[in-house]
């Protein structure tokens, strides 16, 4: 089934590719038209930022706090979009590379296949920062994300608070490229261990197409129908997974996680069909990667930040920011009066 999955995927990719070609002429340059912000020269300081696609619904908002913090501290930044192409991302790396910008950002679709673009920049004088996913073997001069690991943690807590007895759960991940996914997966196994829950089903969705996470929940059921919950790797991805499992009548019925606070996700916790959602604040996470991309184009030392992590080859300087699980129990505290999203469109279907 899977073969079937990529097949059909690829087809659709190639007519896409055809249709914008030959309507747009060229869809690269008219990405860059459209994605880039600023001007090159003059006494600006220049970064460039790179993101994998945005195909998750936070790289919209997050992208957009980054460029509007970043002018705001006297910066302008280029933003490219990937698409979910590594080597278009490469290319758009040695284009800042070329264009000798102070800083470089990347979010990573690949996170082992940009390292030696990542270190080419740096010795070229290029300060550069692994925004969210760190790129590996590359000494980039800042990682900043969420603990990815306590993301993982919290999902687990949530199935050993719902489903104490035990049983067998699905694992759908996003592609393990991103080495977000591997660290999640560690925290969540870590507290599961001995739990009596038992993963019987994983899967892992290339580019973070969520389309992908339906068929996978769909074919894990035919083969274990008797689970207890399925655990997501994002709120995408158990929006297509709760669109299975109703299909199934199973919605309501086991445990759902997923994370980033998504607008559906919210409204399906308080709907009573997905249980938990790991909430990340991307706004501060794009704040503060602004803020210390521009520290490090002027040359400033990041004077508040203690922690390293090891990137497979060097100890890079690590902001970490705590991820929070938000449940019905305390969905107007943190996502509402935190101004996230709107208590009408969180309770858009349910009285409150």
């Amino acid at each position: 089934m899977r073969g079937e999955i990529w097949k059909k995927l690829g087809i659709i990719t190639v007519a896409a590719a055809i249709t914008c070609s030959v309507v747009l002429g060229g869809c690269k340059k008219t990405e860059e038209a459209i994605e880039t912000s600023g001007t090159d020269g003059g006494s600006r300081l220049q970064i460039g930022l790179s993101f994998d696609s945005f195909v998750i619904e936070r790289w919209i908002r997050e992208r957009d706090v980054f460029v509007s913090t970043a002018k705001a501290l006297g910066a302008d930044v280029n933003v490219q979009n990937a698409n979910g192409d590594v080597q278009e991302q490469i290319e758009q790396i040695e284009y800042f590379i070329k264009k000798q910008m102070d800083v470089i950002a990347v979010v990573a679709g690949d996170c082992d296949a940009l390292s030696d673009v990542m270190k080419k920049a740096k010795d070229a004088g290029i300060r550069t920062v692994s925004y969210d996913r760190l790129i590996t073997n590359a000494d980039c001069d800042l990682y900043i994300s969420f603990d990815n690991e306590e993301v993982g943690r919290l999902m687990a807590r949530c199935f050993l608070e719902h489903v104490p007895e035990g049983g067998d759960i699905f694992m759908i991940q996003g592609p393990e490229t991103d080495g977000n996914v591997l660290q999640i997966r560690k925290g969540f196994n870590e507290v599961l261990a001995g739990s009596g829950l038992n993963v019987v089903y994983k899967a892992n969705c290339e580019g973070w197409l969520a389309e992908y996470a339906f068929t996978y929940v769909k074919e894990g059921l035919a083969q274990h129908r008797d689970i207890k919950g399925v655990m997501c790797g994002n709120d995408d991805l158990a929006t297509q997974a709760f669109r299975a499992l109703s299909e199934e009548r199973l919605a309501g019925k086991v445990v759902l996680t997923g994370q980033d606070g998504d607008l559906m996700a919210c409204q399906r916790i308080v709907e009573g069909t997905q249980n938990m959602t790991a909430f990340k604040s991307v706004e501060e996470e794009a704040r503060l990667a602004a803020e210390y991309a521009v520290k490090l184009g002027r040359g400033e030392k990041l004077a508040d930040i203690t922690k390293t992590i090891d990137d497979g080859t060097y100890e890079v300087p690590y902001r970490e920011l705590v991820p929070v699980a938000v449940t019905r129990d305390n969905m107007d505290e943190v996502i509402i009066k935190g101004g996230f999203h709107a208590e009408e469109d969180v309770y858009l279907n349910v009285r409150k």
